[in-house]
């Protein structure tokens, strides 16, 4: 099947799909094997190797739906990252990141690259200027992440392509928080598309999972390193993950529609301070948003007002889970400082913007009156407990 003759939720529903020779079924089989046989066969397949039949099967949604030659899954969004930046950075080289990093990112370049001679600065900003300002002899990556985890910060993809091309500098992204149904990097010159599959691939908080989209070649590449990393991903979870993608579009579109209302519902209230949302007109980055996404996620932060513990709000919340993932169908609600950015110091969360009254609200497909009747019990118990504090 082209791409060209697909819509996405067709894509989503029937690519990458095992075809049930034996009994007819309507879904994929699941091949549960960890071993196969290696004489008179055109593949000699192993787990390790990503190339068991269901693996094989659900990296072509991936790619099609990533406008790609190819893809990889992996057993984590980690693996995922880590594998396909050691494929292209060796001892020696120099890689360009921002410095609104997913935790777990950051913690892997400043913790693991120095033992491995990479060398690694961090654009100050979004502009051209930020990202040229690094570049050295020996750049060999610019990685990115838009929007970035938590603040919704965009970087321009085809700035960061044209700087790039014409170093011959591979780059990459993190596409996990827009996903490839609301943007394709791939059509604005971006090389590699890494993901969380974890995320709104798998959508139901039960999948841990990671994914690379990228040429032929470059997929060659990382698969070099990653048959000896070790990273491959369970059969019995791939097969979940391609159940779970068929519905993507369909999830993603309802959580994109809730997250904009509730946006626009939290900049309005007096208790909010800010809010962190590129559909937004007040968002800095709107305009780019309206060009690079088709949608602006599920995903948004905002701030409360000082005087509100945010602690206290999110234990007053009943509908809206306090949790450490995201984009599943259910909404959830955590502070990036005590969890995804965790790892990093107080004055490193403060370069990136994150504070500690800073909350990331992933938007499920809940009805939005719903989710709004969940807010408000929040902020009056806060501040009902609030009040009887300051009489006391």
């Amino acid at each position: 099947m082209k791409r060209k003759n697909l819509g996405v939720n067709t894509i989503c529903t029937h690519v990458g799909e095992v075809k049930d020779e034996q009994f007819k079924g309507a879904i994929s089989p699941l091949y549960m094997s960890s071993s196969y046989a290696y004489e008179d066969v055109a593949v000699k397949r192993y787990p390790r190797y990503f190339n068991t039949p269901n693996q094989e099967a659900l990296c072509k949604k991936i790619a099609m739906l990533e406008h790609t030659e190819n893809a990889l899954i992996f057993g984590s969004g980690m693996a995922a990252v880590s594998t396909a930046m050691l494929a292209f950075l060796h001892k020696g080289d120099h890689v360009v990141l921002p410095q609104t990093l997913y935790g777990g990112t950051y913690n892997f370049v400043v913790e693991e690259f120095g033992k491995f001679g990479i060398e690694y600065d961090f654009a100050e900003g979004f502009t051209e200027a930020d990202f040229t300002s690094k570049i050295k002899e020996n750049t060999k990556v610019i990685y990115v992440e838009t929007p970035s985890n938590p603040l919704m910060l965009l970087t321009d993809l085809q700035m960061i392509a044209n700087i790039a091309k014409p170093r011959g500098i591979i780059t990459m992204i993190d596409n996990t928080f827009a996903s490839p149904i609301n943007q394709i990097p791939a059509q604005f010159g971006i090389d590699v598309i890494l993901h969380s599959a974890t995320k709104y691939m798998g959508g139901h908080s039960d999948i841990c999972a990671g994914a690379v989209a990228a040429s032929e070649e470059h997929i060659q590449t990382i698969w070099n390193i990653a048959k000896n990393l070790g990273g491959s991903l369970s059969d019995y979870t791939v097969w979940l993950l391609e159940r779970s993608m068929k519905t993507m579009k369909l999830r993603v579109k309802a959580q994109n529609r809730n997250a904009k209302r509730m946006a626009k519902w939290l900049e309005a209230h007096s208790l909010v301070q800010q809010v962190y949302y590129p559909g937004l007109k007040s968002h800095p980055d709107h305009a780019l948003a309206k060009r690079q996404m088709m949608g602006y996620t599920g995903m948004l932060s905002f701030e409360l007002v000082p005087s509100i513990d945010t602690k206290k709000f999110m234990d007053a919340l009943n509908l809206i889970k306090p949790s450490m993932s995201l984009a599943g169908v259910e909404s959830t609600i955590l502070s990036p400082a005590k969890t995804s950015h965790s790892l990093l110091s107080a004055e490193e969360r403060g370069k990136q913007g994150i504070s500690d009254g800073l909350l990331r609200f992933s938007v499920g497909i809940e009805e939005k009156k719903d989710l709004i009747a969940d807010f408000e019990r929040a902020f009056a118990a806060v501040t009902s407990e609030k009040l009887q504090t300051e009489q006391a």
